[in-house]
């Protein structure tokens, strides 16, 4: 009995040191193959990508998965894991001694170490040169990689039935999440899978893999891992019965960063899975509210580091009937209105006008009859730039840019790095301020973080880089950053100010002062952010771009294949879904810090040359001349008593002669409300003295003080 004891002792350890001389080194190329991953920017799973083979192998470790799965699966694969050095001479010895009974291989006695060696090295026979193999790679194993390092083989290679494969893919696949966390019930499924991936595969075999599970279970209380009533309860637990789709987030994003390196296995992008999340959602539930073949696309920047925090292709990848795999956030469209803020802050920049500048919205036709009309068909009469901008005028916007130059304009929007597209053979004509041009929803949103930024446009960053750069000044060790608050600011370095600039910080700050007072679309609170909308012509598409200091957030509603849509507008369906995102966005809006030369004054305090836009050349339909300016009533120095003093109410009549018309009222500075004739009337406040002036469009002006009594 000695005897035969030693002899089934000694034979596998001989047999074992024989055959491992004759093996070829071990090579684990193929095993390191894995899935492609694309996380955010706090390392959460965005979209993972199918092995070339079409295999889901996803990187997984010991860290990823709940701690009671691993307890079991040692528990029922491997107890004494820990301790051996590949091979279990326990488990060894029992299988030899069955061997030599039965002459034939009963149990195998493989450890962990011995089935990933199998899995590295997969062979279809079950022989005793087989199972040597593997003794010996298993023992090569724990002495290249440890124990942890092939625990996390096996956590990526274990075959879970079909082309899933690791227990991070088949958690995904069967639960539908992440093993971080597993309940009882479902660490033990995950653990018995393995053994018989196909014939246990709960969307084919729930009732088998129901009672692999419960053995598991049982084994698991047996053991220790686990009290008998904690199983009892998972028992009742019922099994998944079909796979999962794999999570596809950012789907257009993590396209675009396979196709950049392909190489990588694994891509850390800087979106925000939550608002990634929520905004594919509205834009998903906004554009089927609004109409059938409808897409949506939502672009989220990082004003201070130009991060990208959500990108929004469509309303929907996989939605063909509206072209989902089409990125509109790429799409060349026109932009409407949504380019007027950046003619105004040219024209601010150049001295030509400023907010409180008077402008003209009436009548009136430019080179080549070039006659624009507003969106509503009407006309306002003389009006401030501020009120102008917020109420998207577009006889003022057209007037600002003839004075700045349309290929002005076109070069200052290219220097800022968006590529703008023009109707092919022409040259930069006014109409490029009402949309007359090309550009993406992903330059359009760089430019108005750019005003965000006091004019300079900043280089979108989509990529965590590997080392995250702290802020200076931020107390934060890189190592904190890179794994507990990888999404706070200062883990990215902020932009440096660079020569791409889309206006001075002082017309940046105008033009975000005056957007901010923009009228908001129903059921929205005014004041919040600055924003502005956009309607392309023929009703194609519909922009509405918002930012505080923090965010801006550019949204496009329309149809991929750019036909009309009637009612379409940037205002009605693409303002509510920027509001709303911001909303997701969460926190309260912070204002830009007003820049130290900025001038914030009435109209009447202007300098002269800024009070009003006249120019030499008329534009308007109707015009008189030869007859110098002058006020006709009432005269200079004169005293006019309209009973103010016995509590009447009237009005002063005012009437000018001669000039270039329109004209312009104002007293004290201030415009008379319907003041643009010859002939007009001012209501006074109260007795006292008044200085009436009136201005033509070729810049005369006439001033008279009197005397209300």
């Amino acid at each position: 009995m000695t005897t035969a004891l030693c002899f089934a002792v000694a034979l596998p350890s001989l047999a074992l040191w024989h055959f491992a001389a004759t093996l070829p080194p071990l090579d684990l190329t193929q095993a390191s193959l894995r899935s492609t991953v694309i996380l955010d920017r706090d390392g959460q799973l965005l979209r993972p990508f199918a092995t070339a083979d079409g295999r889901w192998r996803l990187p997984a470790n010991a860290g990823d998965v709940d701690p009671r799965y691993l307890a079991m699966l040692k528990a029922y694969e491997d107890r004494r894991f820990d301790d051996h050095p590949g091979i279990d001479p326990a488990a060894t010895l029992r299988a030899a001694s069955q061997w030599l009974r039965h002459r034939k291989i009963v149990s195998g006695g493989s450890t962990l170490s011995m089935q990933v060696a199998r899995l590295v090295e997969p062979r279809s026979e079950r022989s005793l040169a087989q199972k040597l193999r593997q003794m010996v790679r298993a023992v090569e194993l724990e002495r290249r990689l440890g124990k942890a390092g092939v625990l996390d083989l096996y956590l990526q290679l274990a075959p879970y039935g079909g082309p899933v494969e690791g227990v991070r893919a088949a958690s995904l696949a069967y639960l539908g999440r992440e093993p971080a966390r597993l309940s009882i019930a479902e660490s033990a499924l995950l653990v018995a899978l393995p053994q018989a991936p196909e014939a246990r595969r709960p969307d084919r075999f729930p009732a088998q893999a129901r009672r692999a599970r419960d053995r598991v279970l049982d084994i698991a209380v047996e053991r220790g891992v686990i009290g008998r009533e904690e199983a009892e309860t998972a028992k009742a637990e019922p099994v998944p019965r079909s796979r999962k789709t794999f999570p596809m987030l950012a789907a257009h994003a993590a396209e675009q960063a396979v196709a950049a390196d392909p190489v990588a296995r694994v891509q850390r992008l800087t979106l925000d899975k939550r608002l990634q999340a929520s905004l594919e959602t509205l834009a998903a539930e906004r554009a089927t509210a609004i109409g059938p073949a409808l897409s949506a696309a939502i672009l989220a920047i990082d004003n201070r580091t130009g991060a990208v925090l959500a990108h929004v292709g469509s309303a929907g990848y996989l939605d063909a009937a509206r072209a989902g795999a089409v990125d509109a956030t790429q799409a060349v469209r026109s932009p409407g209105s949504a380019l007027k803020p950046f003619v105004y802050a040219l024209a601010f920049e150049n001295g030509v006008a400023h907010p409180e500048t008077l402008l003209d919205d009436r009548p009136v036709r430019f080179a080549a009859a070039y006659a624009p009309e507003n969106f509503d068909l009407g006309f306002h009469g003389t009006v401030t730039a501020r009120a102008a901008l917020q109420q998207s005028l577009n006889v003022p916007a057209v007037d600002l840019l003839d004075a700045v130059g349309a290929a002005r304009f076109i070069a200052r929007l290219r220097g800022a790095g968006a590529q703008i597209l023009l109707p092919r053979d022409t040259a930069p004509g006014l109409p490029v301020a009402l949309g007359g041009l090309g550009i993406t929803l992903t330059d359009l949103a760089r430019l108005y973080a750019g005003l965000a930024r006091g004019g300079a446009v900043p280089d979108l960053v989509r990529r965590v880089p590997s080392r995250p750069v702290i802020a200076s000044g931020a107390r934060q060790s890189s190592a904190t950053c890179a794994t507990v608050d990888a999404s706070a600011l200062n883990c990215f370095a902020p932009l440096a100010m660079t020569e791409r600039t889309i206006a001075d910080p002082v017309s940046a700050w105008y033009v975000a002062d005056i957007l901010r007072g923009a009228p908001p679309p129903e059921n929205a609170l005014s004041g919040r952010i600055a924003f502005k909308t956009g309607t392309s012509y023929g009703y194609r598409d519909a922009w509405a771009v918002g930012f505080d200091r923090r965010v801006t957030i550019a949204v496009w509603i329309g149809r991929p294949d750019g036909a009309s849509v009637p009612g379409l507008v940037g205002r009605v369906s693409a303002a509510p879904v920027l509001f709303d995102a911001f909303s997701r966005f969460g926190g309260e809006p912070e204002t830009l810090p007003r820049p130290q030369d900025a001038l914030v004054v009435a109209t009447a305090g202007l300098p002269p040359p800024l009070r009003h836009i006249r120019r030499d050349a008329p534009k308007t339909l109707e015009a008189t001349l030869g007859v110098p300016l002058r006020i006709a009533y009432p005269p200079d120095g004169a005293r006019v008593d309209l009973g103010l003093s016995e509590g009447a109410r009237a009005q002063l009549a005012l009437k000018a002669l001669g000039g270039q018309p329109p004209l312009t009222w104002m007293v004290d500075g201030l415009p008379v409300a319907e003041g643009m004739r010859r002939q007009s009337a001012w209501s006074p406040e109260g007795a006292g003295f008044a200085r009436i002036s009136v201005l033509d469009a070729s810049g005369a002006s006439d001033s008279v003080v009197v005397r209300i009594e």
